[in-house]
């Protein structure tokens, strides 16, 4: 299979609050037949037990498993790669994937990504992607944003990232906070091209 398939889409999680939004994104997109690669950091890892009670552990397969599990995905529809797996196909141009989605995006591995470091595989997988003209969306969680953080994302969105930031509207009247998860990962969807049905559009009622 060509690593550039549009049907294949690389997921990170970092270390950032919103978790939430992460493994929701990653319902959607098997339920939508994506493959999926996901990258989880051990910041994010943390972050899952404190606002998930979801203990991931450090192995690959084992995460691997669990969230095929959880999701009812197609055996090796997901596929989990360590932090320091520099033979994943995403650590490469050749293997680029052509839609990345960092959610939630540390202002930490924002700065990295928009500073051109590759400390470990997201980043490197986030810069491969800028090089080679793909789609990047990154899902800050930040309040408030200082000027670096803000420096941070002019630049990035300059370089054809779009920055979608976990600021939910209320707009659609939401009543749980799944409804307000739903929000953001919908128009994280839009960008990816998937429909949807998480949400309907603005101004639908009038078509």
């Amino acid at each position: 299979m060509n690593p550039a398939n549009p049907e294949r889409v690389t997921l990170a999680i970092t270390g950032a609050s919103g978790a939430q939004y992460g493994l929701r994104l990653l319902e959607c997109l098997v339920a939508a037949e994506r493959s999926v690669f996901f990258l989880v950091s051990k910041a994010a890892k943390v972050v899952l037990a404190t606002e998930m009670d979801i203990e991931l552990g450090d192995n690959p397969a084992e995460i691997e498993q669990y969230l095929t599990d959880r999701y009812r995905a197609r055996p090796r529809q997901i596929r989990v790669f360590g932090e320091d797996d520099w033979m994943s196909p995403v650590a490469s141009g050749s293997g680029a994937p052509s839609s990345m989605v960092i959610c939630p995006c540390s202002t930490g591995t924002l700065s990295a990504i928009a500073c051109g470091l590759s400390n470990n595989l997201t980043q490197r997988a986030a810069t491969v992607v800028l090089k080679e003209r793909r789609q990047l969306i990154m899902v800050p969680r930040e309040a408030p944003y200082s000027e670096i953080h803000l420096e941070n994302m002019l630049k990035l969105t300059r370089m054809g990232c779009v920055m979608i930031p976990a600021s939910p509207g209320f707009y659609n009247r939401p009543e749980t906070v799944d409804d307000m998860v739903d929000f953001i990962v919908a128009r994280i969807l839009d960008q990816l091209g998937i429909t949807q049905e998480l949400m309907p559009s603005w101004g639908r009622h009038c078509l």
